[in-house]
């Protein structure tokens, strides 16, 4: 065995699970099992237990199935993610089958077997647990298994590895039908204990859950010992074809290519990207068999579900490294990857099939880089790069030990086009109203800028929070993960500025996101101080931060949204003193002023190219304030010849409608002027000040 092979670990505990019942000890196995992916992807696969369970309306004690309902994830999956229906009634179905053409009909009939009045949808997987005799039976999707499972000579490479323990069934699409097979199985084989599936995956069963969660490790160790063996020395993927980069060059080239990309392929609905440029990946498209594999496609259909059928391979040469030819030759690249879809859908199509989808590729391999993944959020373009890798190792232990194949076409467009799935997909919620745009937002961990953040991730966005302070960013990142998940933020130390700090930030955006969408350039600081003494320092610290570094964060946009074309929109965030004076602020208020007429300027010139510029003028915003927790509030408090305590207070009063302002308040007139509510606004002014006669735009 290679040394360098890595085995599942067993983490059952007994002393935990003895305190769970049968659906609880169901929960454990599950999220255990989908901790790994090696063992199973995010949302693949499934488990079931058959519990004796009180019927309300009996009182009689009945068998009832517990299995992962439908759109579940094993690994993140809580009770209430299991569908639960009657075992005697689903077994009663079986009576009204008619046939594979009657598989569709079939699931409509899963709801009429609910136990206990449970609203979770049962997935099409449900015959599958539900017809095989054992009272815990686990599905799991493994690269180990499914690279035996993808072979030419699957079934005899599983009788070799595992004997008369495992079995295997010819590919058939999940339904009613491969219940049936499998409850067949089972009947004609008693002493076996699971199935692989042909291009598809693993089915193990046990009487007890501790014991079946034993042997799908135990079946998996076994296939990644097997191909540790069988391939150690051997070489992979034909052998190599090129190098990678340097990993500072892999990232700026993807930093590249990911806006020129997302710009075509997003018209129709924005689109974000992921980057991948892991070992495994490296391996694969460095390769002398990319090109080959790549275009036989996937095979497990989860995988294809997630990444279409296969990626599109771009042209590039890492030892000649010519990004500019690979972006001139991007617009016939998805000319012919398009072609190629609608030819399949067209070839392959049935007269009741949906309309075709979108035509796009999702994933892009990329020489002496990685891989590029795009979809219409964050978490789906990631999940669809971890999918194409379970694919890549499958098709490195099948190709290394046998010969690769894909799911014929005809296969894979019955399942991407099968009616259930496009019912699911109608079933899925409107996406919010900033859905699939990037923020990036200087200023993001102070008191407006977190306040805007949230709101617009809230509705969909993923933001890049860039701040100078470490210790407030790294706190507002973690809230937000937490809070929203990992996937919709990312952190950036920035001093707006350095424009080289700017430049790289906004690369950096690229990488993780695919581009940027909207600026929200916040980052502030505040003095006060007569004229006769106020410091040059003072005075070149207010425009550096507040005019250059306005001026900085904005022209990167710009670049940006033009690279992209897909129109674009910059809020800046003034001051109600870059339209009314006040006294001892000169340097303070003379670059707001500057910010806002930058604003107009650019609002000029980014009008052809849908690029919209508005600016919000906040007043007296001081709770949450950095700005507000220094010298700032003496500074106005001593101009007012007030208490410090008394500032708030004071405002309030001061203003015409006699209320303080809030950062979500402020947030709320950015989020209006960044989302398509304002559509057909730009180089305005929103004061958001309680009302100022002198700051009333003029």
């Amino acid at each position: 065995m290679a040394a360098t092979v890595r085995l599942l670990d067993n983490r059952w505990a007994d002393a935990y699970a003895a305190g769970l019942d049968e659906p609880g000890k169901l929960l454990y196995r599950s999220n255990l099992l989908g901790a790994d992916k090696r063992i199973t992807n995010y949302g693949g696969g499934n488990t079931s237990a058959k519990v004796t369970e009180t019927d309300p309306l009996t009182g009689e004690k009945v068998k009832i199935l517990w299995v992962k309902g439908s759109g579940g994830d094993v690994g993140t999956i809580k009770l209430d993610g299991f569908a639960t229906l009657y075992q005697d009634k689903l077994d009663s179905l079986k009576g009204i089958y008619k046939g594979v053409e009657d598989e569709d009909r079939m699931v409509g009939f899963l709801p009429h077997c609910t136990y206990n009045l449970n609203s979770r949808a049962a997935s099409i997987d449900t015959p599958l647990h539900g017809f095989v005799p054992f009272t815990h039976v686990d599905h799991m999707h493994p690269d180990a298994i499914i690279a035996i499972a993808a072979s030419r000579n699957s079934k005899e490479l599983t009788r070799q590895i595992f004997g008369d323990t495992i079995g295997w069934l010819p590919w058939r699409r999940p339904g009613f039908q491969l219940g049936l097979d499998l409850e067949a199985f089972v009947k004609a084989n008693p002493n076996a204990k699971g199935v692989v599936l042909e291009s598809h995956g693993l089915f193990t069963w046990a009487d007890d859950a501790k014991t079946c969660y034993e042997l799908t490790l135990a079946v998996i160790n076994k296939a990644i010992t097997w191909f540790a063996e069988q391939t150690e020395g051997k070489t992979i993927f034909g052998g190599v074809a090129t190098q990678s980069l340097p990993l500072e060059e892999r990232r700026a080239i993807a930093a590249r290519l990911m806006p020129e990309i997302r710009g075509r392929i997003g018209k129709a609905e924005r689109k974000l990207g992921h980057f991948d440029d892991q070992d495994a990946v490296l391996e694969f498209v460095n390769s002398k068999n990319l090109r080959p594999l790549g275009a036989l496609g996937t095979s497990c259909p989860d995988h294809f579900l997630r990444t279409k059928i296969r990626p599109l391979i771009v042209d590039f040469d890492p030892a000649k490294p010519d990004v500019d030819a690979v972006i001139a030759s991007l617009d016939k690249a998805l000319e012919d990857y398009r072609a190629d879809y609608a030819r399949y859908y067209n070839d392959c199509k049935h007269d009741n099939s949906p309309a075709m989808r979108d035509a796009n590729p999702v994933v892009f391999l990329v020489p002496g880089v990685g891989m590029l993944s795009f979809a219409r959020d964050k978490a789906t373009a990631r999940i669809a790069s971890e999918f194409y890798v379970n694919a890549i190792n499958v098709m490195r232990g099948a190709s290394t030990v046998s010969e690769y194949q894909g799911l014929p076409e005809q296969e894979a467009f019955d399942i991407e086009y099968w009616l259930l799935e496009e019912a699911k997909l109608q079933r899925m919620p409107k996406p919010k109203s900033l859905a699939g745009r990037v923020a990036f937002v200087t200023g993001g961990a102070g008191g407006i800028g977190r306040a805007t953040a949230a709101r617009l991730i809230g509705e969909g966005a993923c933001v890049v929070l860039a701040d100078i302070d470490q210790a407030a960013l790294d706190g507002t990142q973690a809230d937000f993960a937490k809070q929203f998940g990992t996937d919709a933020v990312r952190g950036v130390k920035l001093d707006v500025t350095k424009e080289d700090a700017v430049i790289a930030s906004f690369a950096g955006a690229c990488v993780e996101f695919g581009g940027v969408d909207i600026l929200v350039s916040n980052a502030g600081i505040a003095s006060s101080a007569p004229i006769e003494s106020t410091e040059l320092s003072m005075w070149n610290k207010n425009i550096d931060i507040l005019a250059t570094g306005y001026f900085l964060v904005s022209r990167e946009a710009f670049r940006l949204f033009r690279k992209q074309d897909l129109g674009g929109n910059v809020v800046f965030v003034a001051s109600k003193n870059g339209l009314a004076s006040s006294p001892n602020a000169a340097a303070y208020c003379t670059a707001k002023a500057a910010e806002i007429h930058l604003a107009r300027c650019l609002a000029l010139e980014g009008a052809e190219a849908g690029i919209r510029v508005n600016t919000v003028n906040p007043d007296a915003v001081l709770r949450g304030s950095k700005i507000w927790s220094g010298e700032w509030r003496e500074q106005r408090a001593a101009s007012s010849k007030i208490e410090i305590n008394e500032l708030e207070e004071h405002y309030r009063k001061r203003s015409m409608l006699k209320l303080n302002v809030f950062p979500e308040d402020i947030a709320e007139a950015i989020y209006f002027l960044a989302s398509d509510l304002s559509a057909k606004s730009t180089g305005n002014i929103i004061n958001v000040d309680a009302g100022n006669a002198q700051s009333f735009p003029r």
